[in-house]
């Protein structure tokens, strides 16, 4: 199985977005800087993101984004399902029913064995991803990554972050 890059980006943008302060958030423009992204590209990531209230999109001079809900409500199936889409990675396309060999539609009575047995892996695959929390995600980085990546990592948001200072201009949070 093979996940667009669009699944990396957002995963990463959503691990720096639970390293900001507060109600603060970052703009998109910093996150694609961050990792060398066309801000074009990962704008339509973000955009994901949002509609599948994972982030909020903040308007305004100060604004960008910030996590919807704290990261240990965010699994990384969350940010998978909100970029790749609910579809299983395997479509049958039953083309055993095709060909020269295709038989009468009574024979395919049973189910595909091949179509089950990838279903039941998609099913392994997607309960491993809810059970990977962002916030796990965010701590084993900060325990286990080079401190030199850390510190790096770090200084960035602290650069990036933008604080809020109106909170009545603030959208309202949904839990």
């Amino acid at each position: 199985m093979k996940l667009g890059e669009g699944v990396e980006a957002a995963i990463h943008c959503a691990a720096m977005l639970a390293g900001i302060d507060g109600n603060s958030t970052m703009s998109g423009a910093a996150m694609a800087e961050a990792f060398g992204l066309s801000p074009s590209y990962l704008l339509k990531h973000l955009n994901q993101l949002t509609t599948a209230r994972i982030l909020e999109s903040v308007p305004g001079p100060a604004g960008g984004y910030r996590l919807a809900r704290p990261a240990e409500r965010i699994t990384l199936l969350d940010i998978v399902l909100s970029v790749e889409g609910r579809e299983p990675a395997f479509r049958c396309g039953e083309i055993r029913q095709r060909g020269p060999v295709r038989l009468d539609a009574s024979a395919y009575v049973k189910p595909c064995g091949i179509n089950t047995a990838m279903l039941k892996a998609e099913r392994a695959y997607r309960a491993a991803l809810a059970e990977a929390k962002l916030s796990d995600i965010v701590a084993d980085f900060m325990n286990d990554a080079d401190p030199r990546t850390v510190a790096a990592s770090c200084a960035f948001v602290e650069r990036h972050q933008r604080p809020q200072k109106n909170q009545s201009n603030q959208p309202n949070q949904q839990a």
